[in-house]
């Protein structure tokens, strides 16, 4: 696939992009897309939720009722699960949800999320850019220029760059990522992936098999 590369204006340059088919046109698999977008989301849960259970809470011990004779349920201490202020039962307690991924399933799942957005054309490339200082201004007039302003937009860059960063770090519709960190959910999180030039040949070098 063959895209042209726009600059900071919004103008269409002379230049072009050739996209890797073999990672931005293979037929898309949403089964891995789903999977590496849920381990991903398991990997950022802390799961240090944590409940008492009745050996755990404090208070009488105390018979409230006789056993029998009430007309009703029997009835233990105060701490019973089913009294308000009573311990929960099978309540949560810490643990990890991180689980295990290939490396494979993980490197198709980025190939199919790409392949998605392009074949959704919803990849544009602009030349590479950098600003003289962070000002959210400027990240504003890039996407106004683009004609994307209204969307939810990844930005893709070769390397780090702190004034691009910074620039975009207010703008809640707006995401700054390295090709090298590239994953399967801030892809599918986005509508429009906007990748500079240079960051088009870091993720062939990562994902060409």
């Amino acid at each position: 696939m063959e895209l042209s590369i726009y600059n900071i204006k919004g103008e269409v340059t002379d230049k072009k992009v050739t996209l890797d088919d073999s990672i931005f046109g293979i037929e898309p698999n949403e089964h891995v897309i789903w999977l590496d977008v849920k381990q991903y989301r398991a990997n950022q849960r802390q799961g240090t939720h944590k409940s008492k259970e009745r050996s755990e809470l404090s208070g009488s011990t105390r018979k409230l009722i006789r056993q029998k004779g009430s007309g009703g349920a029997r009835r233990g201490d105060i701490k019973s699960p089913l009294l308000v202020g009573g311990a929960r039962a099978f309540g949560p307690k810490p643990r990890d949800y991180s689980f295990k991924l290939n490396k494979k399933v993980k490197v198709l799942a980025r190939k199919s999320a790409l392949s998605l957005k392009a074949k959704n054309n919803a990849i544009i490339v602009v030349e590479d850019f950098d600003f003289d200082t962070p000002r959210t201004k400027s990240i504003l007039e890039l996407t106004k220029n683009l004609q994307l302003a209204d969307k939810k937009l990844l930005f893709v860059l070769p390397n780090q760059n702190k004034n691009v960063y910074l620039s975009a770090r207010n703008l809640a519709r707006v995401n700054v990522i390295t090709a090298s960190d590239i994953n399967t959910y801030k892809i599918m999180d986005c509508v429009n992936l906007v990748m500079t030039e240079s960051s088009v040949a870091v993720i062939d070098n990562l994902l060409k098999a």
